[in-house]
């Protein structure tokens, strides 16, 4: 965790979470709040691949604990099997630490999950919701007590010559019919996967998305955001660690970003 942050996290961690708000957890790790209602995204994975911030350790510790600012999970989505994204072992733990969360995945993960669950854990799978699509499938719809979930498959970042079998999915999710944030794992810039259904995305004008930073890096993926995904508000996830917190130190294309570079930080979503 960077020196910078230790106040920031100290702080937060201390405090109770408002309501809607985007709370940052580590790179592609948000927790969002409506009420008393909390959802996680791809908030536990063991991989930093020497670049990208790993969930700080009293993060972890607070979240198996159900302690605030993570007291009352209801849900958690995983966007796809990736080690900077998601630890099957470390899911199944907290699924058996925290028996009120539910988990939406895509079936890659879950499939990970079940081929390493022992006998006292196959009890979590009552509530887990696998998804599986294929690439140009039509969006599904799950839902909850004070969630409605949608999840299209977007191709992860290199297609179409690389990581084509991977199942990124693109979350759509609505608290308590008041708040909707669209969370995009590592989704390619590429608008011909978003235009397969325009009507899914002009069908609902979230009030913040969360891509993946290099969104902000082309014309394409800025085109993405205003044009398909069309949320009120963007932060960006997903950031290098050598990409300065500091707007005005960062690359060209990205001074005129909003993205969580510091675990602790939060967004109110209005």
């Amino acid at each position: 965790m960077r020196i910078s942050a230790i106040v920031l996290l100290t702080t937060i961690m201390a405090s109770s979470v408002t309501a809607q708000e985007a709370f940052y957890m580590a790179n592609e790790g948000v927790m969002v709040s409506d009420g008393d209602t909390r959802i996680l995204f791809d908030p536990l994975y063991p991989e930093s691949f020497g670049q990208y911030l790993l969930v700080p350790e009293e993060m972890r510790r607070a979240l198996f604990a159900g302690e605030a600012p993570f007291d009352g999970v209801d849900a958690i989505f995983i966007s796809h099997f990736h080690g900077d994204h998601f630890s099957p072992e470390d899911v199944l733990a907290l699924m058996q630490a925290q028996t009120g969360i539910a988990l939406y995945a895509p079936q890659q993960a879950v499939l990970a999950m079940r081929s390493i669950a022992d006998g006292d854990q196959q009890s979590v799978f009552s509530r887990v919701h696998a998804v599986s699509l294929e690439y140009g499938d039509a969006p599904v719809t799950l839902e909850m007590d004070g969630l409605l979930v949608e999840a299209v498959r977007i191709p992860h970042s290199g297609w179409p010559t690389g990581r084509v079998d991977v199942e990124n999915i693109v979350w759509r999710v609505t608290l308590n019919a008041n708040s909707t944030v669209v969370h995009m794992g590592d989704a390619d810039p590429n608008d011909e996967h978003f235009a397969l259904d325009p009507e899914y995305w002009n069908r609902v004008n979230p009030d913040m998305a969360f891509p993946p930073y290099w969104f902000f890096s082309s014309q394409a993926g800025r085109s993405i955001l205003e044009n398909r995904v069309s949320a009120k508000r963007n932060v960006g996830i997903h950031v290098p660690q050598q990409i300065p917190a500091d707007p005005l130190q960062r690359p060209v294309e990205l001074r005129g970003a909003d993205l969580f570079t510091i675990p602790g930080e939060t967004r109110r979503l209005r």
